[in-house]
């Protein structure tokens, strides 16, 4: 869409009208425009702008009570209930670390802060406090759920006025999915690497300095360190945990923000595309036809092998990762035998390995 063509403000809050029970997000793809400028579309009629600095906002959320953390990609969403507690800010990556919320956070993705009331079919006030990147995509997304917030929530909202109040937000293009990137002639290099990890931290760091990316290093490095696995197995490996009550670890983000839930899960429920995980206090909503390529990865650590399950869609995006808990050696052991009896993919041929 041209920014000519670009629907004013004025025809954005008609096409909510129009469409109250539209999704903001499927809403916005609609109009060809990004979700936070639907929003910032409203200010003042239930919108509010605020500050997306996490020093400021975390400490302010930390005194919401239970709240709902949600993040997501084009894939997945993962929705966990609980307390802001524990945070620990730093200028490159912040964290909040709890039982329940549990967020890796990378400040310089948090770019646009809004507030919401919206008010509800069924009777009273839903408050949210979302956060969008440079783009106008969702980061994160946070749900009130005391009503008792009500009572200072105005005060909420001066004390994380930003200095930009103003409904007028600028856009930034988005940035394109980077391909699976590697080198053949490196192959060798990065087993070498590879064998020499203690913690699965280092591992990006690794690759980058190989002038790879993650799924093109998968696709290069062979046994044992990768195995591929078909799109099903997601389905299959969420369902063997939901039968067996194993603990697991799910990782789901973006580029500003990874919320992982860790412990088991109860409720596994496919309706249509979407596989979803319905607990009380932890939802999953994943789209398994946008899964295009499984891996099985295994990354040395000083408390054992860590092995993950990844999925990624079409363009080599990262849609999640699961991995067992290796704080509970049982429960590693269980989850490395469940991933081990998996179904394995044909490894890609020499040719078709990606190259930089």
């Amino acid at each position: 869409m041209t920014t000519q063509s670009r629907p004013t403000p004025d025809a954005i809050r008609q096409a909510r009208i129009d469409n109250p029970k539209m999704r903001e997000r499927d809403l916005a793809d609609s109009l060809g425009i990004s979700e936070a400028e639907l929003l910032a579309a409203h200010i003042g009629q239930g919108v509010t702008r605020i500050s997306s600095e996490l020093d400021k906002l975390i400490p302010a959320v930390m005194e919401l009570g239970e709240t709902m953390a949600l993040t997501r990609n084009d894939s997945c969403v993962i929705e966990k209930h609980g307390v802001y507690e524990d945070y620990r800010g730093g200028p490159h990556a912040a964290l909040v670390v709890n039982e329940d919320i549990d967020l890796r956070m990378f400040p310089r993705h948090w770019h646009f802060g809004f507030a919401i009331e919206k008010a509800l079919p069924e009777g009273g006030t839903r408050r949210s406090l979302q956060i969008f990147d440079a783009a106008g995509d969702a980061v994160h997304k946070i749900f009130l759920k005391d009503p008792a917030i009500a009572d200072t929530w105005d005060d909420l909202l001066t004390r994380l006025a930003p200095q930009d109040t103003s409904a007028e937000i600028t856009v930034s293009p988005r940035k394109p999915t980077e391909p699976a990137k590697g080198d053949p002639a490196k192959a060798q290099r990065l087993r070498d690497k590879w064998d020499k990890m203690t913690d699965t931290h280092q591992f990006l760091q690794m690759v980058n300095g190989l002038k790879m990316n993650r799924l093109g290093a998968y696709r290069l490095a062979g046994a044992p360190y990768v195995r591929p696995l078909p799109p099903q197995a997601v389905e299959d490996l969420l369902q063997k945990a939901c039968d067996t009550a194993l603990p697991i670890m799910i990782f789901v983000g973006n580029m500003g923000c990874i919320e992982i839930h860790t412990g088991p899960i109860h409720s596994l429920k496919p309706m249509g595309p979407w596989i979803n995980v319905l607990d009380p206090r932890f939802n999953l909503h994943l789209r398994g036809d946008h899964i295009a390529e499984v891996w099985q990865v295994t990354k040395s650590t000083r408390r054992g092998d860590a092995v993950s399950v990844e999925a990624f869609d079409k363009d080599g995006a990262v849609i999640l990762q699961i991995f067992g808990v290796l704080a509970d050696p049982d429960a590693a052991a269980k989850w490395n035998e469940t991933v081990a009896s998996l179904p394995s993919l044909p490894e890609p041929s020499p040719e078709e390995e990606v190259s930089a």
